[in-house]
């Protein structure tokens, strides 16, 4: 079995970093993005087992992105989880009705996002393996 693949899509550099540090020491692969357009290619060439979306992308918004993604049969099955400092009442509730499966507000706690991706990868259906 081979570790899990995730692509995060974030335009802040900071986070986007943090993030792959983060997730790359808990043993996953990971593919980056720092808009929808780049999100697609990155698409067309592999099939990630989670993505980790941010909402507020330039051009096409996460939650644009995450409606294509779920509208097409080729791409449907692939987990994505909202990751977003958008944390007012009912911003879960968006992401959710958009197609999200899954909802991290940021600034992440990077005590604690290796286990949420793992948590979001058996629901999604995907076995996970990590090698930390």
């Amino acid at each position: 079995m081979n570790p899990a693949l995730i692509l995060i899509i974030d335009d802040n550099a900071v986070n986007l970093k943090l993030a792959s540090l983060v997730l790359e020491f808990a043993g996953y692969h990971i593919l980056a993005a720092v808009n929808a357009g780049e999100a697609l290619e990155v698409i067309r060439r592999t099939t990630p087992d989670l993505i980790l979306m941010d909402i507020a992308l330039p051009g096409m918004d996460g939650l644009a992105l995450t409606r294509q993604l779920k509208a097409d049969p080729a791409t449907r099955q692939i987990g994505i989880v909202a990751l977003t400092a958008s944390a007012m009442k009912g911003d879960d509730l968006k992401a959710k009705a958009a197609g999200c499966d899954g909802y991290i507000t940021k600034p992440i706690d990077t005590r604690k996002i290796a286990g949420q991706v793992a948590e979001y990868l058996v629901q999604s259906g995907n076995e996970i393996e990590r090698h930390p």
